[in-house]
């Protein structure tokens, strides 16, 4: 059985994002544990609410789920920039990261402004 937030195209990219992070974060070295923990709560969290909004019925709420979703990708953006300074990672590795991270940015905005233009309910 596939779930419906499978097949959402953001989810898939959120939790591919989520994966690379725990991977990044795990490889960080022992003094930086705030931040590789800080790092994977971010990421974590795309993932979790952008499917917490399939089990809400009511259209406003769940366009909020993804507002709060892209809030968390974009509070990965300082953590990454925070990385790049200090030198914890390389610059290939920081821009394919970034790149990942505009996109899932500009696919949850367009889910954000597609909700507002047609808002269907979930079928459970």
């Amino acid at each position: 059985m596939e779930w419906l937030h499978e097949k959402l195209k953001v989810h898939q990219r959120a939790m591919e994002f989520a994966d690379r992070i725990y991977r990044f974060a795990d490889a960080l070295p022992k003094r930086e544990g705030v931040l590789a923990d800080q790092f994977k709560h971010a990421a974590m969290s795309m993932t979790l609410i952008s499917v917490e909004d399939h089990g809400v019925w009511h259209p406003e709420e769940r366009k909020e789920f993804f507002v709060t979703t892209r809030g968390s990708a974009f509070e990965c953006a300082p953590l990454l920039d925070l990385c790049r300074e200090r030198n914890l990672i390389d610059e290939g590795h920081f821009m394919t990261l970034k790149g990942d991270l505009e996109i899932l940015a500009r696919l949850l905005s367009a889910q954000i402004k597609g909700m507002g233009e047609k808002i269907e309910p979930v079928e459970q």
